[in-house]
């Protein structure tokens, strides 16, 4: 690893933790929910209401999209940022939303609560260092194709910056496989807790590209240590304007949202029965 000072791991081991609205994002853990698009006020309205309700503690929705096609629906830029925000504090949840240019950051900031780089920005890097001198929370994804270090790497641009706010986020990584839109690294959250005090969460919508797959990844993830999840809810999904086949209903959600809770309990009784380097430990132990 590159030497990478403010991103390493801090000699007490704990996580960097975030306030963002009622979260603590690194204490508490962080359910980020939303559509893929903000597609109408009424869509936002409606899922904000719903994912609230399901115990999501962050709406998510995308005003400015990127896509592989020119001429795919694009968002609706600063109306979408509206509507985002009106929904937000019609539920009173804190929001965020992608950033894709350094000229929008500013504008962005004034609406979003976090402000989220994309995979595919993950190496901008003016638009880095613009969104680290926000001065507002940065969710930082991981490039389709980058390393671990690579991705730390991006992160430390923010940081220098002045910003300590960073949020690791895994969203799968391209592979020979086609089945699902990218492949799942749930060995980078863990590693991830070796590496960095900064909190990681997961995106299993993006990883997997399907809805079927989402609850048992987002499971997986939790018991990767993850510190929260991205999830895409949809109103109707199947006409959705981007990503129908990787959102879930809100009733898809809500039975998610359940699962979730008690692996969470689970994930807490081992570790406090085992200690949560219990494994390295025997590792370890079983080498000398």
């Amino acid at each position: 690893m590159q030497k990478l000072p403010m991103v390493q791991k801090k000699e007490n081991g704990l996580t960097t933790y975030i306030p963002v609205g009622d979260t603590v994002i690194g204490r508490d853990f962080a359910v980020i929910a939303g559509p893929c698009s903000v597609e109408s006020e009424e869509q936002i309205m409606e899922t904000a209401v719903k994912v609230k309700d399901a115990g999501a503690n962050i709406l998510r929705g995308g005003a400015y999209k990127p896509r592989s096609s020119p001429y795919s629906f694009q968002g609706l830029g600063k109306t979408g940022l509206q509507y985002l925000r009106r929904a937000g504090q019609a539920v009173g949840l804190p929001v965020i939303t992608e950033v894709l240019d350094t000229r929008d950051v500013y504008a962005v900031a004034e609406y979003a609560d976090i402000l989220q780089i994309g995979s595919r920005n993950m190496q901008n890097f003016s638009l880095l260092m613009e969104a680290g001198r926000s001065g507002k929370p940065v969710l930082l994804k991981r490039g389709m194709s980058s390393t671990i270090e690579e991705w730390l790497g991006s992160a430390e641009y923010i940081m220098k910056e002045g910003n300590p706010n960073v949020i690791l986020c895994e969203r799968g990584i391209r592979s020979v496989e086609t089945y699902t839109r990218n492949t799942f690294d749930v060995s980078a959250i863990a590693a991830l807790r070796e590496l960095t005090h900064l909190p990681v969460i997961a995106d299993p919508s993006h990883a997997t590209g399907r809805a079927g797959l989402v609850p048992s990844m987002s499971l997986s993830a939790i018991m990767s240590g993850c510190d929260g999840l991205m999830i895409e809810v949809h109103p109707s999904p199947r006409d959705a304007l981007s990503d129908a086949n990787q959102q879930l209903t809100p009733a898809e959600f809500a039975a998610l949202m359940s699962d979730v809770r008690k692996t969470l309990k689970l994930r807490e009784r081992l570790r406090n029965e085992h200690g949560e380097d219990s494994f390295i430990a025997r590792a370890e132990t079983a080498g000398q």
